[in-house]
């Protein structure tokens, strides 16, 4: 298990619970736009302090008990960890809620986490069309994948959500269109608005205007709203 580092409270990353997220280190894509590059690289964003490693983690939740209710692990990638199932079932015997968030390229571990009762709440990311993945974010993606994560989770009982986030030249108004449609009847679609902060590869933006505005994320917003039970933007 990778530790990357610990937001040891957090009031927006576990929809309607008190929650902490950890991060934990490496990824199998490269998202230009991807707003922890350190993960994303392997490395960690912060070196010391409670998510340091399993057991220095774990004794901060015993700590945190009777305040937190949650835990979101993040990254990075995490479903990439194989002892991904273990650290879960630690966290759920503590008696904490567990969000997982994952960019849905592993299925299998999706499946296992939801059987064994691992995991309370997913939230995938959809970055594009899931055709277009390679080469845009990865040297080799598998779309099939992809579109299982999404079955698995829209089928499985527990809470989710799905995201995009919207951002020139990679998402339009007909990728919206299409994801909608992959995600057709899905709880909860969020369009997330791009920051352009500390990013994983500034260059690919050169001489573009990634950002929509207001207005057009709003447009996005009406364009998937017939195609599933509820649609959010969040950050703008």
């Amino acid at each position: 298990m990778k530790f990357g580092g610990l937001l040891k409270t957090s009031l927006i990353d576990f929809p309607e619970k008190i929650g902490c997220v950890l991060f934990l280190s490496g990824c199998n894509y490269a998202c230009p736009y991807c707003h922890n590059p350190a993960l994303a690289r392997g490395e960690s964003i912060r070196a010391q302090g409670s998510g340091k490693d399993e057991t220095d983690f774990m004794e901060f939740l015993e700590k945190r008990k009777g305040f937190l209710e949650g835990v979101v692990i993040s990254g990075g990638e995490p479903t990439l960890q194989n002892d991904l199932p273990l650290l879960c079932a630690r966290i759920k015997s503590m008696g904490y809620a567990v969000k997982i968030d994952t960019n849905g390229s592993r299925p299998g571990m999706i499946r296992g986490l939801i059987r064994q009762k691992l995991v309370d709440y997913i939230a995938m990311d959809i970055k594009t069309d899931p055709e277009a993945y390679t080469p845009l974010f990865a040297a080799s993606s598998d779309a099939g994948a992809l579109l299982s994560s999404i079955a698995i989770i829209m089928g499985s009982g527990i809470d989710y959500e799905f995201r995009t986030t919207c951002v020139r030249p990679l998402v339009d108004g007909q990728t919206i269109e299409k994801i909608s449609t992959l995600i057709q009847g899905c709880r909860r679609y969020v369009l997330q608005a791009f920051h352009e902060a500390e990013i994983l590869n500034r260059a690919f933006f050169d001489g573009l205007s990634p950002f929509y505005t207001p207005a057009e994320m709003e447009a996005f917003q009406s364009a998937a709203r017939p195609h599933v039970q509820s649609c959010f933007i969040r950050g703008v």
